[in-house]
């Protein structure tokens, strides 16, 4: 139990830490305290969801359909091209973190599906997640791959409420312009290399 339980976290972790569209995309919400909680959920179920299907054997069916997974491919491509564009954009233009209440927030419609587009239009979630992750947690046998998946979905939700809760640490930081024209620059450069990679 402890050792397949652990593992999965740590697996989980390893997969998850990284710089992405996601994980930009938390960190920017958290920044603007801009329905913050909602986002952490999302990707946090999103997360769950994926894992359970990955080692309940989902996997092996998308391997074997891999029509779909160009499908999702070019349209996670141009997603993120777009919001690259954007983020670019921004970058060039600059802009200035307002004080709590001087401006409402996206909509939350918006930033939901915003949400949803990063987590399920990306082709690397059911290949680490579902592909990677369900093989994984087969090696634990019959039992032991159900608390991996835990492991692995414990490590999901810890990440995503750092993530999220943590960026208002960096409130103060970004009250300077510089600082959201370098954010935005960086989230540009990863969002349309990711788009590039995806399509190479």
């Amino acid at each position: 139990m402890i050792l397949p339980l652990f593992s999965g976290l740590s697996a989980g972790l390893s997969l998850i830490v990284a710089i992405g569209a996601q994980n930009a995309f938390v960190l920017r919400q958290g920044i603007q305290r801009s329905h913050v909680a909602m986002v952490v959920a999302v990707c946090a179920v999103s997360d769950l969801v994926l894992i359970v299907l990955g080692v309940a054997g989902i996997g092996v069916l998308l391997d074997r359909a891999p029509a779909a997974l160009v499908v999702i491919k070019w349209a996670g491509a141009a997603f993120l091209l777009v919001y690259g564009a954007l983020a670019a954009r921004r970058a060039v233009r600059g802009e200035q973190l307002d004080l709590p209440g001087d401006k409402p927030p996206g909509s939350r419609a918006a930033v939901l599906a915003t949400c949803l587009a990063f987590t399920w239009l990306n082709p690397h979630v059911y290949l680490d997640t579902v592909l990677l992750l369900g093989s994984l947690a087969a090696a634990h046998g019959e039992s032991g791959r159900w608390w991996f998946a835990a492991g692995a979905g414990l490590g999901s939700i810890a990440w995503f409420t750092a993530l999220g809760a943590g960026a208002r640490f960096l409130t103060s930081l970004f009250r300077r312009r510089a600082a959201w024209r370098v954010l935005d620059a960086a989230i540009a450069v990863v969002m349309i290399t990711l788009a590039v990679l995806l399509l190479a």
